[in-house]
């Protein structure tokens, strides 16, 4: 579903990205660990296309993909992603935000997207607040409302960006368990996070970043129980 092959990405002369090489299967869940400033978040804005890699090719669906690419937007469309922040428009209903992709962007009359935003809001636990405005919820629930709007435009990949390092701590478990729903649908997903619990539980695959690069691989069981590399067992004994 996602090949990235020698990917570079320089900020100035601050090299961020070295030659990393990945393959995401379909209905795979890999799951990114690391510091901050280890490239985790940038890796996954290069292959939404957010950034821009300065080497190496990004393959989604069999599509080899660059920025020079037709119809960029077209290609976002297959990849959704949730943000640290919500980055939801203030001024709109939850419903407004939910559906404001498939209106605006694939066009989709707004009977028939209130429909599809209705099963989305319901798939995370949060239509009853279809009428509500983002200043009026929680943050956990704001972050429900920013699933349901990636989702909505049907992405074959969702890419996860700390998702919960934003909340307070009792609201992350209703964020993860949307996300564990997800992974059991069967769709493909990368998730960045600190959550080495969920890593655990949901994961197939578990990557250790670090300065920029793909330090150690494995399974959760692998990645958690019997890590090979030194530096990835520095960084599980500080968090763990």
């Amino acid at each position: 579903m996602i090949k990235v092959d020698k990917l570079n990405k320089w900020y100035g002369k601050h090299h961020v990205l070295k030659n990393i090489n990945l393959e995401v299967e379909p209905s795979e869940v890999l799951v990114i660990i690391g510091s901050s400033g280890s490239g985790k978040s940038t890796l996954l804005r290069c292959i939404n296309f957010l950034e821009k890699a300065q080497k190496g090719t990004i393959t989604i669906d069999g599509k080899v993909v660059t920025h020079g690419s037709r119809k960029l937007h077209l290609i976002r469309r297959d990849v959704g992603m949730v943000f640290q922040h919500f980055n939801l428009f203030p001024h709109m209903t939850i419903m407004n935000n939910v559906i404001e992709g498939l209106t605006q962007v694939k066009k989709v009359p707004k009977d028939e997207a209130i429909e599809l935003g209705k099963q989305m809001l319901d798939k995370v636990g949060m239509l009853e607040k279809a009428d509500t405005y983002p200043s009026m919820i929680s943050g956990g629930q704001k972050q429900r409302v920013a699933i349901a709007r990636a989702l909505a435009m049907y992405p074959k990949i969702m890419l996860f960006d700390e998702p919960t390092s934003a909340l307070d701590p009792e609201l992350v478990g209703d964020v993860l368990e949307v996300m564990k729903k997800l992974a059991n649908d069967g769709m493909t997903m990368m998730v960045v996070t600190h959550e080495m619990g969920f890593a655990r539980e949901v994961a197939d695959r578990v990557i250790y970043m670090d300065e920029g690069k793909i330090i150690e691989q494995g399974t959760p069981e692998e990645i958690f129980n019997n890590p090979k590399n030194d530096r990835t067992k520095e960084f599980l004994s500080r968090i763990l």
